[in-house]
């Protein structure tokens, strides 16, 4: 079988699973749980002392679900740890000696002054911890403080406390990125310029999920009243995979190790977090939705796929994806495909036809010799492959590559000369 184990900047754990800071992180009880499960390491839930945190006591998570249930992203509005900082201090001690084989990383997060980082650091350091993660993106509660996405929007204080954390201690330093921001390099490039040993990102997305019509209060609610959270969970894997992958390709962070958070559901999330440069991940929605044992799955279907593409280690598959992820500038517009349907899986929905017409090209019949029938018109086709997103069957609808020098939708020759958008003459840039 594939070898899972990682070491990620220098921290060994025996799969590239780890569990995120959150809840499930919060005490010993849940750590030793989740380690019995599979988990190759974890971050503890936010650690800080000053000001003294409370939490509410009521509703603290808003739901977003599919048609069929299925939870598709979750807000929360808890703040970090409530439990005094000693004890859970003594409890992570406790956990790294009874699991050495491990990973083990505290979060932090606590006022933008250089004596509390200096003071909590050391205090970690007895523990035992494999590394620190410091906390710049919770985007609610904290932030109204000055701390969390307060301080990770500001790239020179992000390089500041990194390099404050990296003067006063040996431990490896993780920092955190928010998504609230327009583009996550900037942050990344600041981590690094402070010492930073890697990042991990995203952290939650700050959101309202819903809104309450009878009481006109977004939800979760607390007394009536409400406020924005930090959205987790499937949603929010495409943008943190785009930003993962801008991180792995900029060239001032190409080399920065990456952790990669967002949507980790199953092993196939977690497979496309490492091609595009993320050298393990963290998970927390999907453990909140299925409990730790969902980790198994995700550990054999990581196995499974390695060993089925000749992949020996991870190694063989972080980054893969990176070099294959450009700007549309550089896109080939000589690449033509169109849609064809598969005759004999179509159920005859309708729903290829109905989307096509109505908000495409018109490119897929109703019918022909006056019975129910859905083809492709390719003289009319574009290749967008919206029939393929909404088509309910797989692989009913696939998309076919033309190698012909001819158009079939305008019946003209394709200028092979122009290999993209740069260079193509409607492009009002290559004029100049």
């Amino acid at each position: 079988m594939a070898d899972l184990g990682n070491n990620f900047i220098g921290i060994k754990s025996p799969n590239p699973f780890w569990l995120a800071s959150a809840p499930p992180t919060d005490k010993a009880y849940n750590v030793s749980r989740a380690f019995e499960a599979g988990w190759g390491g974890v971050v503890w839930k936010t650690l800080g002392e000053d000001p003294p945190i409370v939490n509410v006591n009521g509703p603290r998570y808003g739901a977003v679900h599919s048609a069929d249930r299925r939870l598709i992203g979750l807000n929360n509005i808890e703040l970090i740890t409530d439990r005094p900082l000693a004890i859970n201090l003594a409890e992570i001690k406790q956990i790294k000696r009874d699991w050495p084989d491990r990973a083990v990383v505290v979060s932090l997060m606590v006022p933008c002054e250089e004596k509390y980082w200096k003071e909590i650091l050391g205090r970690v350091e007895d523990t035992g911890a494999d590394g620190v993660e410091l906390n710049f993106g919770c985007p609610h509660g904290m932030s109204e403080r000055g701390m969390g996405s307060a301080v990770g929007q500001v790239p020179e204080y992000i390089e500041m406390v990194t390099r404050w954390c990296k003067e006063a201690s040996e431990l490896p330093v993780i920092v955190k990125l928010t998504p609230n921001i327009t583009d996550v390099r900037f942050p990344a490039r600041a981590a690094k310029a402070g010492g930073a040993d890697a990042v991990s990102l995203i952290n939650t997305v700050s959101s309202i999920v819903s809104v309450n019509l009878d009481t006109m209060s977004p939800e979760p609610s607390i007394d009536g009243k409400g406020s924005h959270g930090g959205y987790c969970g499937p949603a929010v894997k495409p943008i943190a995979l785009n930003m993962v992958a801008e991180i792995a390709r900029d060239a001032e962070t190409a080399e920065l190790p990456i952790s990669g958070i967002g949507g980790v559901t199953t092993w196939r999330d977690a497979a496309e977090f490492m091609a595009l440069g993320a050298g393990n991940v963290q998970v927390c929605t999907a453990a909140m939705t299925y409990g730790f044992r969902v980790v198994e799955e995700m550990i054999s279907g990581l196995n499974n796929w390695m060993d089925e593409k000749g992949h020996a280690n991870l190694d063989s598959v972080i980054g893969r994806a990176t070099p294959n992820v450009t700007d549309w500038q550089y896109l080939n517009l000589n690449y033509v495909s169109k849609a064809r349907i598969d005759q004999d899986k179509c159920i005859k929905c309708g729903r290829c036809h109905v989307v096509c017409e109505d908000t495409s090209h018109q490119a897929i019949t109703l019918e022909s010799n006056g019975e129910r029938h859905f083809e492709v018109i390719d003289e009319e086709c574009v290749g967008c492959n919206l029939c393929v997103s909404v088509c309910p069957v797989d692989d009913c609808i696939t998309m076919e590559e033309l190698t012909s020098g001819q158009d079939p939708r305008t019946g003209s020759e394709i200028h092979r000369e122009y290999a993209n958008w740069t260079t193509h003459p409607n492009n009002p840039m290559s004029q100049t």
